[in-house]
């Protein structure tokens, strides 16, 4: 059977190696301040081989049968996908390893497996695919120890996937919330319906990950996170099942759903949600237009979104990441594209080359009909890729992150510019050196969510601590300038010291509060989110 990669992204076998990492590695050595890397390469040990700490606790028996302490899966669910999550794994450090992992298969079995770790003060971390960025599910609690738990359990959820009802009168389906993209779209297609979130993880992530985490998907704008596609969840919490009401909208008070969304596992665990799914894509539009500068593209994408054109897709790359990604040379780049299950969108594309010419933007392809075509289908596919090339380049000893925000258009400039300053300069301190390049993911009416990456060269041993301080330089300048520690990402164990400074306190309260009604042993996720 194909396996997962234990240790960085994605498949085994798509893994980078042999003549490609080696080509990768002869390409960087010729950019400046990357001449010195040492050439070695970083081979990822076996999790058979990984000296695990032996489990310390023991399921009852009716528990058991569901469970697993095997070293691959106890090492598959130790570290999430992140820089620093690929970096110990490649040393074989995987030092706060779950004690089991169990693979529940019904809702009655998440049930009995919170109910055990509530009353044999056992830690639950809720696991999906296993994608996070930022530390979500990894065995890293007080101080980045144990905590005082008598030991941790990983719920991986991906036995939960089945649609297990479709809607066809309101356009809806009722999904479990394990399922991963590929499987999840695949039963919606026996119906001709699409959930349509396809975020870059969307092979190697859960409905119910995306749920937890507040996903951000395919759409640019409008529906650009997964709340939007929520119609209501079912939540298996240690103090009971939280079920909302199916409803299209509602006034009546706080919103249960808005509770769940974001928690992150620390609140319950989300076993089921009824989406709202849609028709199939039939009409497509596409435009890639080059602007001189960044600001430029950005001056035309705010015209794109405040135009209410909506569409499904508007990305700017500014000219490094457009370099980077072998799309175009130099300048930067604003890629829109229009989507539609009910009517043709030539007239929406026009109208959007119309406001790129009009900000002083060029369309050298015209509109094209498909959005794999041209410089959109080749950023396309180095999207797909790019954390595979990441894990490529981290086994090179390079340094490279991203860091993600969003703002508002009128502090877009400055944010960028202080980011981009504090960045430049921890990287010439710490790492003598380095790139930074930004693109926009997401935009609103009042923002566009800019997603910066940094690439720098690391000295073996030493590329947690530095990457811990270009992290810190990147989130102290993303909060002072205006923005959020996170659009997307998910706040996790990363982010949590900036989440603190970003929430209001009445709300961080009142949060707390929610956490010891809903897990009064606190053994859900502990240290995300609340702390």
């Amino acid at each position: 059977m194909r396996r997962r990669s234990w240790w960085g992204w994605g498949w085994e076998d798509q893994a980078v190696g042999g003549n490609d990492l080696a080509a990768i590695a002869a390409a960087i050595a010729k950019r400046p301040g990357f001449e010195n890397l040492d050439g070695e390469i970083a081979n990822p040990p076996s999790p058979d081989d990984l000296d695990l700490r032996r489990p310390r606790i023991e399921a009852p028996p009716s528990i058991g049968a569901h469970t697993s302490a095997g070293n691959h899966d106890r090492a598959s669910h130790s570290l999430g996908k992140a820089f620093r999550d690929v970096v110990r794994a490649l040393a074989g450090d995987v030092t706060h390893p779950p004690d089991l992992v169990a693979y529940p298969s019904t809702e009655e079995h998440v049930v009995e497996l919170l109910d055990w770790c509530a009353s044999a003060n056992v830690a639950a971390i809720p696991y999906g695919g296993g994608s996070s960025v930022v530390g979500g599910i990894e065995p890293r609690f007080a101080d980045g120890g144990d905590g005082d738990f008598a030991g941790v359990v990983s719920i991986d959820l991906t036995g939960l996937d089945r649609v297990l009802e479709v809607d066809t009168v309101s356009r809806a389906a009722r999904i479990q919330g394990g399922a991963l993209g590929p499987v999840l779209e695949e039963q919606l297609k026996a119906h001709d319906y699409t959930l349509r979130h396809f975020p870059q993880s969307f092979e190697f992530s859960t409905l119910g990950g995306w749920l937890a985490t507040r996903s951000g998907g395919h759409y640019a704008t409008v529906y650009t996170h997964i709340d939007d596609l929520v119609e209501s969840m079912r939540v298996v919490t240690p103090a009971g099942i939280s079920e909302s009401r199916r409803l299209p909208g509602s006034g009546a008070g706080p919103s249960p759903d808005r509770l769940f969304l974001g928690s992150e596992g620390s609140l319950g665990i989300i076993t089921e949600a009824w989406m709202r799914v849609q028709d199939r894509v039939k009409f497509k539009a596409s435009v890639s237009a080059r602007f001189p500068t960044l600001q430029h593209a950005a001056e035309a994408c705010r015209a794109i979104a405040q135009s209410a054109l909506f569409p499904t897709n508007c990305r700017v790359l500014d000219g490094g990441e457009a370099t980077s990604a072998g799309v175009i040379d130099g300048s930067s780049l604003l890629l829109v594209g229009f989507e539609s299950a009910d009517h043709p969108v030539d007239t929406l594309a026009q109208r959007a080359v119309e406001l790129v010419t009009d900000h002083g933007g060029t369309v050298p392809d015209g509109i094209r009909s498909s959005s794999t075509e041209g410089a959109a289908g080749a950023w396309r596919n180095s999207f797909i890729r790019a954390p595979y090339g990441r894990d490529a380049l981290t086994r090179l000893g390079i340094v490279v992150d991203t860091f993600e925000t969003a703002c508002t258009w009128a502090d877009f400039p400055n944010l960028h510019a202080e980011v981009t300053a504090a960045l430049t300069k921890a990287m010439d301190e710490v790492c003598g050196g380095g790139s930074i390049t930004c693109r926009f993911t997401h935009v609103y009416p009042d923002g566009p969510a800019p997603y910066f990456t940094v690439m720098a060269p690391g000295r073996r041993g030493s590329q947690l601590a530095q990457w811990d301080e270009l992290k810190a330089a990147a989130g102290d300048a993303l909060l002072a300038a205006g923005g959020t520690i996170t659009h997307h990402h998910a706040v996790g164990r990363d982010h949590h010291r900036w989440y603190d400074r970003q929430r209001p306190q009445p709300f961080a309260a009142a949060l707390k509060a929610a956490k010891h009604a809903l897990d009064p042993a606190g053994v859900l996720n502990p240290g995300v989110i609340v702390g």
